[in-house]
């Protein structure tokens, strides 16, 4: 082998392995994200402390996770240390890791944290059909490392994922399992809602029911009530003004068979009940929703 040829070939080993190593630094610039965090212990929750997250990406954008977490979710965080001095803490979930170091004065706190998420994690997902790879249509900057911090912020796991499978709920999407997360939407309440009777329920129904406090027991009602085929939204709007089978019942018990949910909002709004409505009869009010409204405020005229 000639000198020249050994030259050339260490050169290139040399440079094989400068590109070996520049990669590797690549993917772990990539992996790691890094940004800011505040804190601040509210003297009202012992056992609480809200952590907000900021980051930039790479594309100028923006994205802030804020929550309040139980200090039992850090590891090296606790009342004690979150009231002066400095701090080391991080979570760690299984989607993956964020290490903090900042300081605390008089229970407000801010510094750096550096997120490292969980490869395993991805592919676990995947093979149950979640892609935290793939954007969504909610997610414009098409950064999977957001999606990933998010699940470790909100603690979405493989369990969770499991649990909402196992409903049979039809086919879900990684937005769903945050949904669950924040939502608290578990199998057991998927399948209480899907058995009440009410059609084409999906997760945005189960989220709006989480928010409005709409169970499977309301739901029924109506059912039985004859509101089965009404949109959610107009069950939203029972569950709001306070519309229940028991209101339903009295006014039907005066005449009132056949309201649309929009009139029994209008009699709801204006405290229209059955006590008004025999009232109202012996004055002499027609029976019309609009008339008893008049006379409810007072304009109806004989």
């Amino acid at each position: 082998m000639s000198k020249k040829f050994q030259k050339l070939l260490q050169s290139f080993f040399s440079l094989g392995l400068i590109v070996f190593v520049i990669g590797s630094y690549v993917i772990a610039a990539q992996e790691a994200v890094t940004g800011t965090w505040k804190a601040e212990v509210k003297p009202e929750k012992n056992d609480k402390i809200y952590v907000s997250f900021d980051r930039r990406t790479e594309k100028g954008g923006k994205h802030q996770h804020g929550s309040s977490f139980a200090f039992s979710d850090f590891q090296g965080l606790s009342r004690e240390k979150a009231q002066n001095g400095r701090v080391n803490f991080s979570l760690a979930r299984e989607a993956g890791t964020i290490e903090c170091e900042g300081e605390f004065t008089n229970g407000k706190g801010a510094g750096t944290f550096r997120f490292t998420p969980n490869k395993s994690f991805v592919d676990a997902m995947r093979s149950r059909g979640f892609d935290f790879e793939k954007s969504s249509k909610h997610d414009n900057d098409n950064e999977p490392e957001n999606r990933l911090f998010a699940a470790t912020t909100l603690n979405v796991t493989t369990a969770l994922a499991d649990d909402l499978l196992s409903a049979n709920f039809g086919k879900l999407d990684v937005d769903d399992l945050f949904k669950a997360a924040i939502f608290k939407v578990d199998s057991k309440f998927m399948r209480e809602m899907k058995d009440s009777g009410f059609p084409n329920l999906g997760m945005e129904e189960l989220v709006k029911a989480r928010i409005f406090k709409i169970d499977a027991d309301f739901l029924r009602e109506l059912n039985t009530a004859g509101f089965s085929n009404e949109p959610f939204e107009s069950v939203v709007k029972m569950r709001i003004f306070k519309i229940t089978p028991e209101f339903i019942t009295g006014v039907r018990s005066e005449g009132f068979q056949n309201l649309e949910i929009e009139d029994l909002v209008k009699m709801k709004i204006f405290k229209i009940d059955a006590e008004f409505i025999r009232q109202a009869r012996a004055e002499g009010v027609p029976m019309v929703v609009e008339k008893l409204v008049e006379k409810r405020i007072g304009v109806w005229k004989k």
